[in-house]
């Protein structure tokens, strides 16, 4: 994943974040971070979410005035070749959040995944549509842009879930503050190693706290 966002004619910096992984991953980051200084690490101690990690990602490069920011994975699920289309949403189209969304369209992108899985992540999208009232098909999308603006805005101790729902009420929050948010579709591959992170806790923390944002009030946010 290095190597290919290294390469892109787009320049990006790279931001991993590692929360304590026992894979050798930081040690990895600081042989490459040795020759390249577009490579950052931040070493974030124990693992305490999804969204704890994200959160201190955009901490980190909010301090250093990054005018874009985006979040991906690294397992090749996200095509990093689509940086420089989300970039481009942001850069030139005057976007304030963009998603690279499965679904948008009424079309199904994504490959290599169960026929199980894809029908709970769509209707998981159409549950998050009916109570928050966001006009987005792929509300748990991963693959996202925001503007320093955006993420400046937002008060980020006020963000309070921690699994996948970390993404929904981020979006969620965008849409409360008015922000202009644009999907754009991407094609999902399902990762060729490694596991799923996802738990029967998490899959509640979503259902439930989906409900819950409907009373999140705006004055909650910075």
């Amino acid at each position: 994943m290095l190597d290919k966002v290294m390469s892109l004619l787009t320049v990006f910096d790279v931001l991993v974040v590692d929360d304590n992984s026992p894979d050798g991953t930081a040690q990895m980051v600081k042989e490459r971070m040795a020759n390249e200084s577009r490579i950052n690490l931040l070493e974030n101690g124990n693992k305490n979410g999804l969204g704890t990690a994200y959160i201190a990602g955009f901490k980190w490069c909010l301090e250093r005035n990054y005018e874009y920011i985006f979040e991906m994975d690294c397992d090749f699920s996200h095509n990093p070749d689509d940086l420089i289309r989300l970039h481009d949403e942001l850069q030139k189209l005057g976007n304030d959040m963009v998603v690279g969304s499965r679904y948008v369209g009424n079309v199904v992108n994504v490959v290599n995944w169960p026929m199980s899985r894809v029908l709970l992540s769509y209707f998981a999208s159409a549950y998050v549509r009916f109570f928050t009232q966001m006009k987005l098909a792929d509300a748990t999308a991963g693959f996202v842009g925001y503007t320093n603006e955006l993420l400046s805005s937002i008060d980020m101790s006020r963000i309070k879930f921690r699994g996948y729902a970390f993404q929904i009420e981020m979006k969620y929050t965008a849409h409360s503050l008015g922000k202009t948010i644009k999907e754009i579709p991407i094609i999902f591959t399902d990762r060729t190693a490694g596991e799923s992170k996802m738990t029967g806790g998490i899959i509640r923390e979503a259902l439930f706290g989906v409900i819950s944002l409907r009373f999140k009030r705006i004055s909650t946010l910075k």
